[in-house]
């Protein structure tokens, strides 16, 4: 087995060719394609051109990379190419005031509509007052009154004329009308009448009684002639109230008669206008409550349009975003005004929500606002699921509140909604909700990583390009495109890799442009971006000094010189939400001999997460499988991360762990200028880990504050060379020798280079080489199964056994 040769400068960074650019700056180029995005882009046009039920658009991906800027832009192309879509507007409902009308009108002319009504009703109160004032109209009134009058009095004088052919007087006073006996044209006194005979008495009180029976008919009769006159009156105003009225109206139908709602509504205005004539002929007293007169009449707004949705300036179908994803910004609302201490509404206060907005084109909205908002994820999918908007509040629906409610008619929808969500909660979705599936049966992956290549570059230099220009911001030279390419494979952490995230990008080209303007250039260079790079570490790295400060003061004990058994440095990477750095962290080992048992302190403690116990375990099953296939492992051995004090969480240590338990077990030092990083596999291989460069690099600030002398270094994982972007001070102590970079892919390069013996590898017996760092390993672990048989055996009766069997 060779040692691992150290790494060559050259494989440390992978550095971008402005060269290959052919641009001075970003300001001669155009605009930039979308990078590396085929496959969503694909979706999203499958989404978009398939018009099926349920086939809506889920977009997942991590946040900041552009989702919604590049769902956006599609979508609007998209929607320039297809007709605006029609119009929505509320009518009264004349018959059931609490149920509004929901009307579709051929774009453009909800506006029309609403011009025009507010026209008639202006005319109607205009034009009914007029003709309920000409002298035509006052004759045909007079007429009608004076025929009450005549047919009234006419009754009275036929009677009148039968009482005086009996002798009897029928006469008017203030209570009423009244018969009185009557003598050569006078009334006969009471005192006179009671003389008269008997015979002529009861003849007088029969008559008087006939005849009061015939008065009681006529004044039965007059509130029947009086209702007959009120009836012409009326019929006489409705006569008048339509030829002012119906020509009015007319014309507003012929302009809407290709709208068979309109013309029905408009004959129910005619009904309804003809039913309440006084309140435009201003005959009605202002209404009052408690002597408060009120001010307003709400009888007119019945006549006036609530147009929901205008489509008449719009430029192809809607695309609408609703950053506040509530219930009612979804599917509408139906305000209500505060008067005389109650609540009120009508269909005027009807509300639109996102959907009303976006039918007939798309809705984006924002998944996690969505499902936080409660009742909003239950209302879209009901919606979808009927495919119609049906406004109702939630007082309504759970009597919250008693007030007056309307239900307005629902209105049909034909939309795609457009959901924008990290990869987690989609699959939590479909995890939970089969809904979900059912309605969102599209899904639009964003990729966060792409591959670098000469054209992904170009291209990344054409968003850029695009991205300075729309933030107005100064062009950036070649040199400085090729740093944040650079910068964005370190990100990445793949020298193979380009991350996509856009916000960052935007947030690193906003602080170069501060510091080109602060240096007095108009060009950003690559200083500026590699200035403003370190500006952003130094605004965030407190904790790192922090660190770096109690190693260096020996308050957290790391050694980076001289030789230890059971001891190694391995590293490990503390991420603070928007920066993350590296440690180095001391692992120890101890081992005696036991029963097979490695006690994974942190685990017992339960410092260690599940990942890292499982390392532990897997490290002790390669231990066993490669030295004590044919005896008992008897050993005890304890591994622990010294000055740890929070949790441990990962396999990237296990590496280093087995190298510190093999020290132990073979009594070889390992070389503390050294530290490694790795998990390993049962069959002894180095596998990749994350956070390579922040490991290495934080290494490499303590040996260098320390004093580099050569011997100094990092073992990483062969697969993890390509991911290798470390910092220009990190490579020049490479290309000077002061620094090293070794890669392993076996736990036994690591231990040799750690240990600077030998491993050994078996030979054709089985056997390792005599003093490798395996055959001292195997001879300790022989000598404790020895040991262990010794102990195990039976003691003679008698005797006792106190002494170590030599």
């Amino acid at each position: 087995m060779n040692t691992p040769k150290a790494l060559a400068p050259e494989s440390l960074y992978t550095h971008c060719d402005p060269a290959q650019f052919g641009f001075e700056t970003t300001a001669e180029l155009g605009g930039g394609g979308i990078i590396g995005q085929e496959r969503a882009m694909e979706a999203l046009q499958f989404g978009v051109g398939i018009r099926r039920e349920g086939y809506n658009l889920f977009v997942l991906g991590p946040p900041g990379i552009g989702k919604y800027s590049v769902v956006r832009q599609y979508l609007e192309h998209a929607a320039g190419t297809a007709p605006a879509p029609p119009d929505w507007c509320y009518l009264h409902n004349f018959e059931q005031p609490d149920r509004p009308c929901a009307v579709r009108l051929p774009t453009g002319r909800g506006q029309a509509l609403r011009r025009d009504m507010e026209r008639l009703v202006d005319d109607l109160r205009n034009a009914i007052p007029v003709s309920f004032e000409t002298e035509e109209y006052h004759t045909h009134v007079q007429e009608i009154e004076e025929a009450l009058k005549d047919q009234r009095e006419h009754a009275l004088a036929e009677l009148t004329a039968e009482t005086e052919s009996r002798g009897i007087a029928l006469i008017r006073t203030p209570g009423g009308y009244a018969f009185a006996p009557v003598r050569g044209g006078e009334v006969i006194k009471p005192d006179d009448y009671e003389q008269l005979p008997d015979e002529e008495k009861q003849r007088i009180e029969a008559s008087v009684e006939e005849l009061q029976g015939k008065l009681a008919n006529i004044l039965r009769q007059t509130p029947k002639w009086q209702r007959e006159s009120r009836d012409r009156i009326k019929a006489l105003d409705r006569e008048v109230a339509l030829f002012a009225v119906g020509h009015l109206i007319e014309e507003v139908k012929k302009k809407y008669q290709d709208i068979a709602a309109i013309t029905a509504y408009l004959d129910a205005v005619q009904n309804d206008v003809v039913e309440h004539l006084p309140e435009f002929r201003g005959q009605d007293e202002t209404p009052n409550i408690l002597g408060i007169a009120l001010t307003e009449k709400p009888s007119f707004r019945r006549y006036q349009v609530n147009l929901l949705i205008d489509h008449g300036r719009s430029q192809g179908v809607p695309v609408v975003y609703e950053d506040t994803p509530l219930y009612q910004n979804l599917v509408g609302r139906v305000e209500h005004l505060t008067h005389m201490g109650a609540l009120v509404t009508d269909f005027m206060l009807i509300k639109p929500g996102a959907l009303h907005r976006a039918n007939g084109g798309y809705l984006i909205l924002d998944a996690k606002k969505l499902l936080t908002e409660p009742f909003a994820w239950e209302g879209l999918k009901r919606a979808l699921y009927a495919r119609e908007v049906r406004i109702q509040s939630l007082g309504q629906i759970y009597s919250y509140v008693s007030t007056v409610y309307l239900e307005p008619e629902a209105i049909p929808i034909d939309l795609k909604v457009v959901l924008l969500g990290d990869r987690f909660l989609y699959y939590l979705l479909q995890a939970y909700d089969p809904d979900f599936i059912e309605l969102f049966k599209v899904t639009a992956e964003f990729e966060d990583r792409v591959e670098r290549t000469p054209d992904n570059d170009r291209l990344y230099a054409g968003l850029l390009a695009v991205l300075t220009q729309r933030e107005d911001l100064y062009p950036l030279d070649s040199a400085a495109v090729a740093r944040v390419i650079e910068h964005g494979s370190r990100q990445a952490e793949d020298a193979e890799r380009l991350a996509v995230h856009l916000s960052s990008t935007m947030d690193l080209l906003r602080e170069s442009d501060y510091w080109a303007r602060q240096a007095g250039r108009v060009v950003i260079t690559r200083t500026d971006v590699q200035h403003a790079i370190d500006m952003q570490v130094r605004r965030v790295d407190r904790i790192r000094g922090q660190v770096q400060e109690g190693i260096l003061r020996n308050l957290v004990l790391i050694d980076t010189a001289g030789a230890r058994i059971g001891q190694v440095n391995a590293l490990s990477v503390i991420d603070l939400g928007n920066f993350s750095f590296a440690q180095p962290t001391r692992i120890t080992a101890n081992a005696r001999m036991g029963e097979g048992e490695i006690i994974d302190i942190e685990r017992e403690v339960e410092l260690g997460g599940s990942i890292h116990s499982k390392g532990v375990m897997i490290l002790t099953s390669m231990l066993a499988a490669r030295y004590a296939q044919d005896r008992p492992l008897s050993l005890t051995a304890s591994l622990a991360f010294e000055q740890s004090y929070g949790l441990i969480e990962g396999d990237s240590a296990s590496v280093a762990e087995f190298c510190a338990l093999i020290s132990a077990l073979a009594a070889v030092p390992i070389d503390q200028r050294l530290a490694v990083t790795g998990s390993v596999n049962q069959h002894g291989q180095v596998q990749a880990i994350g956070g390579v460069n922040h490991k290495i690099e934080g290494f490499f600030d303590i040996c260098r504050a320390r004093g580099l002398d050569g011997g100094h270094g990092v073992i990483i994982p062969a697969a993890n060379v390509v991911h290798l972007m470390l910092r220009e001070d990190v490579i020049e102590a490479v290309r000077a020798g002061r620094f090293k970079i070794y890669p392993v892919e076996s736990v036994d390069e690591a231990i040799t280079l750690l240990t600077g013996v030998p491993a050994g590898i078996r030979d054709a017996q089985g056997e390792y080489p005599n003093g490798s760092v395996n055959q001292r390993v195997e001879d300790r672990l022989r000598d404790f199964a020895e040991l262990r048989h010794e102990f195990a055996k039976p003691v003679p009766d008698g005797h006792e056994n106190d002494d170590t069997p030599a």
